[in-house]
């Protein structure tokens, strides 16, 4: 696996060694040891799955303290935009955000710490996307801040009148400093 340290302090990208040959392919796709050489000490305690078709936009999504979590991310099947905005209270970075395609095609994998909101917008027919946490989720602490805040200006690659959200993620309010 290569790691790789975003522009953003904190996040890094993962690119597993991929074995090809006629039969298919096989990767690593999680080494616990190679991951906390890098992030530190990490116990995951959930994994969830997500199957989104194009246009399907979440986020931005965090947990409150004491229930922040960490995320290590990866595609499946498709593509995404992949969005992760730090939100730390004392950090230098605080308001930056950082973006990568992720996709079973490259099969880059994102590892957030905890203190970002994440999102990701899917820019194939369908994606399937993978995600471990170090925390449950708990609904009672669950933040979100609008996509399309304009303290952000993340430049999404699609419109948003291509954009399919859920009730909750339009609604909810932009971030702000």
């Amino acid at each position: 696996m290569v790691f790789e340290q975003a522009t953003i302090k904190g996040i890094w990208i993962i690119t597993p060694r991929v074995v090809e040959d006629q039969r298919g392919y096989f990767m690593e796709s999680y080494l616990k040891e190679a991951l906390e050489q890098h992030v530190g000490a990490i116990d995951f305690v959930q994994e969830n799955e997500s199957l989104s078709r194009f246009g399907v936009t979440r986020g931005l999504h965090f947990q409150k303290e004491p229930y922040a979590q960490s995320k290590f991310i990866r595609v499946v099947d498709g593509e995404i935009f992949d969005v992760a905005v730090d939100i730390r209270e004392n950090s230098p970075t605080r308001g930056q955000f950082f973006h990568i395609n992720l996709s079973s095609v490259n099969k880059k994998q994102l590892f957030i710490p905890k203190g970002f909101a994440h999102g990701f917008c899917v820019l194939t027919s369908r994606a399937i996307v993978q995600y471990k946490t170090d925390e449950r989720y708990h609904p009672a602490s669950e933040g979100i801040y609008r996509f399309d805040s304009p303290a952000l200006a993340i430049h999404w690659p699609l419109s948003p009148d291509q954009m399919i959200l859920s009730s909750r993620d339009r609604d909810a309010l932009p971030y702000e400093f």
